[in-house]
C-alpha cells in the first residue's frame, strides 16, 4: 500500500473520475449535523464544510463523480440522514445511486468502503463496527484498482438514481 496524500491532492491529480461505494449502515456516529439531525433537526445545507465545494471545483473542470450506496432496508438511522443529506451531494454535482442489499444478494463487492481515481487508484477506507473512522489505506495495483472498477459498476448497473429511490 503506498502512503497516502490529502484528499484534496488526491481529487486534485483526477482528471476524468472519482467513484466511491459505501457499504456500510453507519458511519461516524459523533458526526454533529448527524446528532442535530437525531435531535429533530431538519437537515441543512452544510454551507461551509468544504466537502460540496470541492466537488462543485472538480466537477466543474470536468471531473465526475459517481456515489452508490449499498443499504440495508427499512434505513438505519445515519442512512435515512445520508439519504435526506444527498439532495446537498446531488446539488453539488455527485451522481447518487441507492442499492437495497437484500436486491444484490449475488453481488461480490470488496470488504471496505472505498474511492476509485481515475480508475487506476483506490482508497480503501477503514471503520470499526461502531462506525468510526480509523484510516484509510491506498493501493495503486491494477488488479485491485479493476477488481474494485468491476464492483462499483455491477452496483451502480443495479441502483436505484437518487431522486427515484423510495426509502422503506
Amino acid at each position: 500500500m503506498a502512503k497516502e496524500p490529502p484528499f484534496s491532492e488526491l481529487i486534485a491529480a483526477t482528471t476524468t473520475s472519482a467513484v466511491h461505494l459505501e457499504t456500510r449502515d453507519v458511519y461516524t456516529p459523533d458526526d454533529p449535523a448527524f446528532l442535530d439531525w437525531k435531535a429533530g433537526r431538519p437537515v441543512s445545507d452544510p454551507a461551509g464544510t468544504g466537502w460540496y465545494d470541492l466537488v462543485r471545483e472538480h466537477a466543474a473542470r470536468g471531473v465526475t463523480f459517481r456515489r452508490a450506496r449499498v443499504v440495508s432496508e427499512p434505513l438505519a438511522d445515519y442512512t435515512r440522514f445520508e439519504f435526506e443529506s444527498a439532495r446537498f451531494n446531488v446539488a453539488a454535482g455527485e451522481l447518487v445511486r441507492w442499492l437495497p442489499r437484500h436486491t444484490a444478494l449475488a453481488l461480490l463487492v470488496p470488504l471496505a468502503d472505498y474511492w476509485i481515481f481515475d480508475g487506476k487508484l483506490v482508497r480503501f477506507g477503514i471503520f470499526a463496527g461502531d462506525g468510526t473512522f480509523l484510516r484509510n489505506e491506498l493501493s495503486d495495483d491494477p488488479e485491485v484498482a479493476r477488481t474494485c472498477a468491476d464492483a462499483f459498476d455491477r452496483v451502480w448497473d443495479l441502483a436505484v438514481p437518487h431522486g427515484d429511490y423510495r426509502p422503506s
